[in-house]
């Protein structure tokens, strides 16, 4: 196990009702102007906007409101929620939605807070020195972004999509309700299922040794999540399934379960670019992408597959273990597909033809290459893209 520093200065305020004091838990974290941060029509329509406006006011916080956050969020939207601060002075960002909201709102209190530079330098690599304070009422469980140091932006001009990883944008607050996902789609349900369990399979998958603790709870949320998934899509208002999911999201990108090992983050870099180009969901594009990449690399080590087989699977135990890394891997994607979602580029109707652009443009996080589990090279990543198809 590696040295490490963990800190997590979210509050979190979980369970049936939490949302109704939104007001009054912003205005005790600061707040007395605020940008009401969120995406399109369901939070009207499911009566989470009337809630929270309704709290707000009752608080006596005021709010400008900026909607229309879309998946695979826009940095014309942020440039425009940071001009919106500015000129409202805004000392204070509510983010009502799931992990596209999220990061949007992370990038408007970066921007915001630094008149010197632009907010796309963040995403270059850049560290922000400070941010306005971000507070969550979390209505998709998938991204883990209310708990988690990291948001992820697109840029449309240029379809790069990039990501910003620092503590300082870590929210104050999470207000956590399952009753808030009993309306969600059961194909964003299952593209949050895929999103939560890829964001610990990339720790899981790791070049530590000597991670016992972590591997065990990253089993746990792994197996609370097969056996919990199913249930929510069978029947959508089961608050107990739903609470279950809904904490898993979080602990899967707290970096609870990632500290004191290396973690490898080369599926969900090749993924973005998949997402940048063709706007399909993240958890689709990780569906499709996750089995290919384990094909790719698990000679790498052999036991630590076949140990996620047998620990998460439940594949029987046999001194032939690649034979069970592979039947693990097979049984992921059965699980995948189970819960509808796409497994080869073709189910989400992409073919071949940008995946050399995808590869040449996918974010090397390891010198020239991505990754860290196996290091790929630009023929690793067009060999998986290909294997994807």
């Amino acid at each position: 196990m590696l040295n490490f520093e963990y800190l997590l200065p979210t509050r979190v305020i979980f369970g049936k009702g939490t949302h109704l004091d939104v007001g009054n838990i912003a205005r005790r974290s600061g707040a007395s102007r605020i940008l009401f941060h969120y995406g399109g029509g369901s939070i009207r329509r499911n009566g989470v906007y009337d809630a929270v406006t309704d709290s707000m006011q009752r608080a006596g916080v005021s709010y400008i409101e900026l909607g229309g956050v879309r998946p695979n969020p826009r940095l014309s939207l942020v440039y425009e929620g940071i001009r919106l601060c500015r000129q409202e002075r805004i000392d204070f960002i509510l983010a009502v939605g799931g992990g596209s909201v999220i990061d949007s709102a992370k990038a408007i209190g970066m921007g915001a807070a630094h008149t010197e530079r632009d907010v796309w330098d963040f995403y270059s690599g850049a560290a922000p020195e400070r941010t306005l304070p971000v507070g969550v009422v979390l209505t998709i469980p998938a991204a883990g972004s209310e708990t988690s140091m990291s948001s992820v932006i697109s840029r449309e001009e240029d379809h790069l999509k990039r990501s910003c990883n620092d503590e300082t944008i870590r929210p104050v607050f999470a207000i956590m309700n399952p009753e808030l996902t009993y309306t969600l789609p059961a194909y964003q349900t299952a593209c949050g299922a895929v999103d939560i369990m890829a964001h610990v399979m990339e720790r899981y998958f790791t070049t530590t040794d000597h991670v016992e603790t972590t591997d065990r709870l990253s089993e746990a949320v792994l197996l609370s999540m097969i056996a919990n998934v199913p249930r929510a899509l069978r029947q959508p208002d089961d608050y107990h399934s739903r609470a279950e999911i809904m904490w898993c999201g979080s602990l899967a990108h707290s970096n609870f379960l990632g500290v004191g090992r290396v973690q490898d983050w080369a599926t969900h870099q090749m993924e973005h670019e998949i997402s940048a180009l063709y706007d399909i969901a993240h958890g689709a594009g990780l569906a499709i992408l996750f089995p290919a990449w384990m094909r790719h690399v698990y000679r790498a080590d052999v036991d630590r597959f076949a140990q996620f087989a047998a620990r998460v699977w439940d594949v029987p135990e046999s001194d032939d273990r690649e034979t069970m890394a592979r039947e693990g891997i097979d049984r992921l994607e059965s699980f995948f597909s189970s819960i509808g979602m796409p497994t080869r580029l073709s189910h989400a109707g992409i073919d071949a033809s940008r995946i050399d652009e995808m590869a040449r443009n996918t974010f090397c996080n390891n010198g020239d290459r991505t990754g860290t589990f196996v290091p790929l090279t630009l023929e690793d990543k067009l060999a998986i893209f290909r294997a994807a198809v």
